[in-house]
C-alpha cells in the first residue's frame, strides 16, 4: 500500500500515534524551501515527494479516509454504486428517512435535533461493532473481518449522508 510504503508503516486501522511525527519529519525532509540550489529535475522530484506526503498525512489521519484507503487498496470495495448495503440497515433507517423527508415540508427545530441525536447514536454504535476488530493484528483479520469493515464503511457514509441533509435544512 503505497501510502503506507511511504512512510515506512505496516499497514493497520489505527496508526494515529506513528502517523504525526513520520509526517512532519517527512516535511522537513521534502521542504522545497531547502532545495532552491538544487537542479530543476531535485526541485520537480522534491515537490512531487512533499505532494505526495501531504496527500498520504490527509487520507491516513482521517480514520474514515484511511478506512477506504485500505479497502480499495485490498479491492474490498468494488466502486460507486456496486457495493450494498445489507437490507436490515435500510430498513432501520426507512423511519429516519421519513422524518427527514416530513422536516423538509414541516420544519420543527427539536424534531430535527432529535434525528440528528438518533444519527449519531448509530454511528456510535457501529463504531463500538467494529472497535475490537480495529485493534486485531492486520495481518491476521481474515476476509470476513474486511466485510465488516466495508459494511461498516458504507454504513457510516450513508449516515453521514443524512447528516449532511439535516445540516442544510438550516
Amino acid at each position: 500500500m503505497d501510502y503506507f510504503d511511504f512512510y515506512a508503516l505496516a499497514p493497520a486501522f489505527q496508526i494515529e500515534k506513528e502517523l504525526k511525527g513520520l509526517f512532519l519529519q517527512k516535511s522537513r525532509e521534502y521542504h522545497p524551501d531547502f532545495y532552491t540550489l538544487a537542479s530543476e529535475e531535485k526541485k520537480s522530484e522534491i515537490l512531487l515527494l512533499s505532494s505526495k506526503n501531504n496527500e498520504a498525512y490527509k487520507i491516513l489521519s482521517d480514520m474514515d479516509r484511511r478506512m477506504k484507503y485500505i479497502l480499495d487498496e485490498l479491492g474490498v470495495l468494488k466502486g460507486e454504486g456496486q457495493d450494498k448495503l445489507d437490507q436490515v440497515f435500510l430498513m432501520e433507517m426507512m423511519d429516519i428517512n421519513e422524518a427527514i423527508i416530513d422536516l423538509q415540508f414541516d420544519p420543527d427545530a427539536a424534531a430535527k435535533q432529535k434525528i440528528n441525536e438518533q444519527v449519531e447514536e448509530i454511528e456510535s454504535t457501529l463504531f463500538k461493532s467494529i472497535s475490537p476488530l480495529l485493534m486485531q493484528d492486520f495481518n491476521s483479520l481474515t476476509e470476513e473481518n474486511f466485510n465488516t469493515f466495508k459494511q461498516y464503511y458504507l454504513k457510516k457514509k450513508y449516515l453521514k449522508r443524512l447528516l449532511q441533509q439535516l445540516e442544510k435544512m438550516d
